[in-house]
């Protein structure tokens, strides 16, 4: 496999981690984004809420397509993880998830979980997606 680490310098460093924000398959043209959180460069969270944190990883999902030539309309599958009980928190993530998404409409999956990267993380969105 022919592939490139992608890790835009507005994200925060994975090295540590042993991981890339995402990493592009050159044959297939399929990238693969890791999970985006609401960390800053020093892994804190700047929001306190879920709908918050959806929007703040989703910014960051967007930095990390931008990035590896890629798109919101290129999606094709999205997970989200919420920290709880996703039926909890459906009817407000719908109008934020469907304004980022527009006409694109990927696959998508909601996993409520016990826990993610941090205490403070309550959202994670990871993805695939092709490369223009």
């Amino acid at each position: 496999m022919n592939k490139k680490p992608i890790n835009p310098p507005e994200l925060f460093d994975g090295s540590p981690f042993g991981m890339s924000q995402a990493v592009c398959d050159l044959d297939s043209k399929l990238v693969f984004i890791s999970g985006q959180v609401d960390w800053n460069q020093e892994y804190q969270t700047s929001e306190n809420s879920v709908e918050g944190q959806t929007e703040k990883a989703l910014q960051n999902l967007q930095i990390a397509l931008d990035a590896a030539n890629s798109s919101v309309d290129n999606l094709l599958q999205v997970r989200i993880y919420i920290r709880g009980e996703l039926g909890e928190y459906i009817n407000t993530l719908a109008p934020i998830l469907s304004s980022f998404f527009g006409e694109s409409r990927p696959a998508l999956t909601g996993i409520g979980v016990a826990s993610l990267a941090s205490p403070e993380t309550l959202v994670e969105i990871e993805a695939v997606a092709k490369r223009k």
